[in-house]
This record gives structure tokens, sequence and C-alpha cells, in this order.
């Protein structure tokens, strides 16, 4: 009698399998009516992200303390700061002032000196000042200069003309548009992470529910069913993404006449939307990988609410972490949201950003995927320990009955 034809080695290879989940997910998912329903859930998140990011704008622009920069003669600046002393008190007057002595007295190097955040140049004297700086921060100072200079002068019924010179940026501004545009980036990254990997956690809880995982568990590596999942729903994702994009891009286009002119992140606008696209993928994948854990213990569709809050809530201790550690760039609490895997995407969007260099872009990517892997292949051991009953713990009960009998 023959033996029939051996299936023991007919699987599919991981990958391979993968894409045949991801592809089977991908288009469930694409053609279903609940996915047009789910493309207008952004609508109720806009109002929220963009008060977000104008909060947290205004908060990186308060904490980044532009200062004042003094090129007077020793005497009238000891006058003026005295003054200002007197002075800060009772009126909104710049944050820091900054007397320069024996350096460099161009006005031009000190607006663009990295080491300070110098936000405009007071030159002349107490008589006549003039103000260098951007046209929108000497505005605002004119005012309190002249009073200052005034009771510097000790003279405070007449308060001197002061000159204006506009340049076209300067460090403070700068780190302010940057730390405004770290902020609202970062926010726009977690409504979507928050908004979107929800849908793995469904998907996998209604596959349970349906028996349907186990007879795919059976047919492919478990490995392969996690994998296939994630990158579906992150497919899916950018589609949802691009339509919204396209929706956002032609309202600014319409609207670029009264739009005034963006600032410039560090490394520039193209590779910084390629970075955010990047750090989205890692940021849903390391959080989706989390929520499939989460799925497979959870035994119903109403017991995912319970399960899955202390992934939502750490989420948003994320969130708090990666926000606050960009407002100091190089700090060990801003190190230490890059280096922890679900933060690492939020902060080192951040510091893109802030900061041109690249190279600390590379290290993180390669990092996150190394973490989102472990975290896979943690979550499909804990499905098949926990859920399909088999691993190291299944192989101990089947063979416990050969020890009873050699013994």
């Amino acid at each position: 009698m023959t033996d029939g034809p051996d299936f023991s080695h007919a699987r599919l290879p991981l990958w391979r399998a993968a894409f045949v989940i991801a592809r089977r997910d991908f288009g469930a998912v694409l053609f279903s009516k609940a996915f047009l329903f789910f493309l207008l859930g952004p609508i109720f998140f806009l109002a929220i992200s963009g008060g977000a990011g104008l909060l947290g704008a205004k908060a990186a622009e308060s904490q980044q303390n532009p200062a004042l920069a003094l090129v007077l003669d020793t005497a009238q600046s000891d006058a003026f700061v005295a003054a200002h002393r007197r002075l800060s008190n009772l009126t909104r007057l710049p944050d820091i002032v900054v007397p320069v002595a024996g350096e460099s007295n161009d006005p031009r190097a000190l607006l663009e000196d990295d080491k300070r955040n110098i936000a405009a140049v007071l030159t002349g004297s107490l008589a006549a000042p003039k103000l260098i700086g951007p046209e929108d921060r000497i505005e605002r100072w004119k005012g309190n200069v002249a009073l200052i200079a005034a009771s510097a002068r000790g003279d405070t019924l007449n308060y001197p003309d002061v000159a204006l010179e506009s340049t076209a940026t300067s460090v403070a501004n700068k780190r302010s548009a940057n730390a405004a545009i770290a902020t609202a980036s970062l926010t726009l990254l977690f409504m979507l992470t928050m908004l979107l990997a929800g849908m793995v956690l469904s998907n996998l809880v209604e596959e349970k529910g349906n028996k349907i995982i186990e007879v795919l568990a059976a047919a492919i590596p478990m490995d392969a069913v996690f994998v296939g999942k994630l990158f579906a729903m992150l497919a899916i994702s950018f589609v949802g993404i691009a339509l919204w994009g396209s929706v956002a891009g032609a309202l600014l286009f319409l609207g670029r006449d009264a739009i005034e002119s963006v600032p410039t992140p560090s490394v520039g606008w193209p590779l910084f939307a390629l970075l955010f696209l990047v750090y989205f993928a890692m940021a849903y994948l390391l959080i989706g990988s989390i929520f499939l854990a989460v799925g497979s213990l959870a035994p119903t569709v109403r017991d995912v609410q319970t399960i899955s809050m202390p992934a939502t809530i750490l989420q948003l201790l994320i969130f708090f972490l990666a926000t606050y550690a960009i407002t100091d760039t190089g700090s060990p609490i801003e190190i230490a949201a890059v280096i922890f895997p679900l933060s690492s995407p939020y902060a080192m969007l951040g510091r893109a950003a802030q900061e041109p260099a690249l190279w600390p872009h590379l290290v993180a990517i390669a990092w996150q995927i190394l973490a989102t892997a472990l975290f896979v292949r943690a979550g499909a051991n804990l499905f098949r320990k926990r859920v399909m009953k088999s691993g190291p713990q299944g192989a101990k009960r089947n063979w416990k009955p050969f020890w009873k009998k050699a013994a």
C-alpha cells in the first residue's frame, strides 16, 4: 500500500504567505461600504488637531525665550539693562536682554548666531535707537524699546523714535517656526495613528470570532498572518492619507493667496514629507503589532474595549512624552524618547523639523524595524500559546505520557 502525498513541506514561505494575507485583507477592506464611512472620520479630528497644533506652537514659541541683543556703548547698555529690570513687572518686554561686549558688533552676524536665540538687535543710542530684525518681531518690540530707552535716559516724558530695519529672519524666528512645525506634524502623526490603528484590532477580533483566524493559522505560519494583516491595514491607511492629502492640497491651492509664507523645516520640505510617511508607517506598525497582540487575547468584540484601554493610554503617554521631548533637542529625556521604540517615530519626526542631520534618522528607522519584528514575533507567540494552545506548553503536555511510559 502506497502512502499518500506528503504535504508537510507544502506551506508557503513567510513573506509569500504574508503577501497572500495582505492582498486578501486589502481587497476586503478597500471595497467595503464601511471604508467609505471611514474616510469621513478625519473631519471630526480636524478641529482637535488644528487646535492642538496652535496651542503647541504657542507653547513652543514661549519656551524659546527670544533675546534682544544690545550693540551700544557700555554705559548706555548698562542703563538699558537696569531700566529693563525695573520695568519688567509693568509691561510685556523681551524675555532676555543680551548685552554684547568684546564680540562682533555686526547685527546680521548676531541674528544668524546659532549659539544664541537672538530675535532682534538694538543699535544706535538711547536718544536715537534702531531695531534690526524680522519685521513682525521689531514691530512688536518697538514700543517696549522706546519705553525702556526713555526710562534709561531718565526722561519718561519724551519717548525716542525707534528706527526699524527689517531682515528676512533670525535664529529665534527659525527656532520658533521649526518648533511649530515639529509640534503640528507630531500632532498630525498621532491623530492619524490613533484613527487608523484601530482597524487592525477590529479586523483580527472579527476573524477570531468567526474562527477564520484558526483556519489561517493552520495553513500558514502565524507570523505571516500578523505581518500580512499589519501591512494590509498600512496600505489601506496610505490610501486614506492619499485621498485626504489630495483634498487638503486642493484647498491649500485654492486659498494660496490668503496663506502666509510657510516656514521650512530644517531638512527641507521634500525630505520632511518623506520622513513623515516613513515614521507614520513605523508608528503604525509598532502600535499595530501591540493591537494585534491585544486582539489575540480578546475573546469577543465586547472585550476589546476593556483590553485595548491600556494600549490606548500607553499611546497617549507616548504622545505627551514626545511632545515634551521636542522642546529640548539633545536632552536626556529627548534621547530616551528616541530610543524607546514606541515614541521613537514621534521624537525623530520632531527632530527632523529642528535639526538638519540625517544619519540619526537612518539609525532610528533601522531600530524601529527591528522593534517591529520583535513585537510581531512576540504577538504571534502569544496567540499560539494563549489561543491556539500550541508551543512549548503544548509540547510538554503531549510528551508527558511518553515520559510516564518510559518511567
